[in-house]
């Protein structure tokens, strides 16, 4: 033999051996349990650290019982289930890989009817990766991504071409998003997100139900892009600030009922760009509430096609804007509350004896001239348009017309989960007067929104 080749040689099986020894010292593989596990079996081991990564291609039942940690050692997967009917549950999986590429994540699922719950998965760049599978269920996991910057992070959740999946009280932590892609026919319930880029988005995703989750401090609330009849109740969406904050946005979006949501304190509440998308089709916004946020609702550009109906606007700095010109008036606006409806009752039919308008006075160059925005809610812009509204200088736009405000600032929230159960408890207690607990209003529900009661 060549002796450079000799000295070759001998380096690759001194490597092999160092290895080994290494592995050997180190953590047991969990790979070689599930080998050795029967199919359909339970695979409960000792309490430990197990190094990973694990390929599961087999139905099993893996239960860590809060006792078990998966180690991957920086490389690959954690765990990836190339099966169906597996479940995986109280595990804690951490120490995924780098690669975006490859999605290195805590679980990735390419099955079907799969369960993956009860798990802690942090230091993996993302939580669960789900690629064309159907009728899996992923509920009740805690997920954090690596601590890098927050472009970089990975998704806390992922689907791709996955339908009738359901994403269930998890719970997202400094990860990047949570992501629907090409995904139908899911249902996304009583998850939370903070500390990310998107609490949830869509792209090209129809039919989907989102309800009863709770979004806080994150850039963006909920994106709906391309995404047709997705139902968006329930949430509770509040903090969303900077510069692209939105709580509930949708892009060339249609047939989208958006209903009795919580929207508080971002920079916009809600935002519409060529929405809805499809003609002769609607977007419904019924029973919001939208309050102390930058801007209420915002248009893109003038655009029709969205009902407005009982709705509750409340200390935002603007209630509506349309952003290049023109109004929202080919939009129907039928029975909102506008805190700022300066009108009476007098037959006491809690509508309003007037149209609720509003107009674009000086405060339309922020609108129509996007680096003034810049200089929105400066002295010099409010001084502008408190002269404008006292003495206009020109005819005023006229943005929107409700014919019907309410006069009351009650929000009807009968079924909303924050507050059903604390409705029935004082619905049959009597108050000091001999009448009977109410419904309780906006600022009461803001205030248990944010814990303050």
């Amino acid at each position: 033999m060549h002796p450079h080749l000799s000295c070759l040689v001998g380096l690759l099986l001194l490597c092999c051996v160092l290895g080994a020894a290494g592995a050997a010292a180190g953590h047991p593989s969990f790979q070689a349990l599930v080998d050795a596990a029967e199919p359909n079996s339970v695979l409960s081991p000792p309490a430990g650290t197990y190094a990973g990564p694990v390929l599961i291609d087999k139905p099993l039942v893996i239960d860590g019982r809060g006792e078990i940690t998966i180690d991957a050692g920086g490389r690959g997967s954690v765990i990836v289930l190339d099966t169906d009917g597996a479940t995986v549950r109280n595990l804690h999986l951490t120490n995924s890989g780098n690669s975006h590429n490859d999605l290195d994540a805590g679980v990735q699922i390419r099955g079907n009817f799969n369960v993956v719950k009860d798990n802690r998965i942090d230091d993996c760049l993302f939580g669960i990766d789900m690629q064309q599978s159907e009728h899996n269920v992923v509920r009740r996991n805690w997920i954090t991504s690596k601590p890098v910057d927050l472009g970089i992070r990975g998704d806390a959740i992922r689907l791709w071409y996955s339908f009738n999946n359901r994403i269930e009280e998890n719970e997202a932590v400094d990860s990047r998003d949570i992501v629907v892609w090409y995904s139908r026919d899911n249902l996304i319930r009583r998850n939370r997100a903070t500390g990310g880029r998107y609490s949830l988005h869509f792209m090209y995703s129809q039919y989907n139900l989102v309800e009863e989750n709770h979004f806080a401090g994150n850039s963006v609330g909920i994106f709906l892009m391309y995404s047709d009849s997705v139902i968006v109740r329930r949430n509770h969406i509040s903090h969303a600030v900077g510069a692209a904050g939105v709580g509930i946005g949708f892009k060339e979006t249609s047939d989208v009922d958006i209903v009795e949501n919580e929207i508080l304190y971002c920079a916009t509440g809600l935002h519409l760009d060529v929405s809805p998308f499809q003609p002769d089709m609607s977007n419904r916004i019924r029973g919001n509430l939208i309050a102390y946020n930058g801007i209420g609702i915002q248009f893109l550009n003038d655009w029709q096609g969205n009902i407005f109906e009982d709705n509750l606007l409340k200390g935002n700095l603007t209630q509506v804007a349309v952003l290049g010109g023109k109004t929202a008036r080919r939009n129907e606006w039928k029975g909102n509350h506008w805190d700022d409806y300066a009108g009476f009752d007098r037959d006491r039919d809690g509508i309003g004896d007037t149209p609720y308008e509003q107009y674009a006075y000086a405060d339309r160059i922020w609108m129509d001239v996007p680096p003034a925005r810049f200089f929105k809610g400066t002295p010099m812009l409010e001084v502008l348009d408190f002269l404008e509204r006292l003495a206009p200088f020109t005819s005023p736009e006229l943005l929107l017309r409700d014919e019907q405000p309410l006069m009351s600032a009650e929000f009807r929230l009968e079924n909303h989960p924050a507050t059903a159960a604390e409705n029935a408890d004082t619905a049959d207690t009597p108050k000091p007067n001999g009448t009977r607990a109410t419904e309780p209003d906006a600022y009461d529900l803001l205030r248990r929104s944010l814990g303050r009661d």
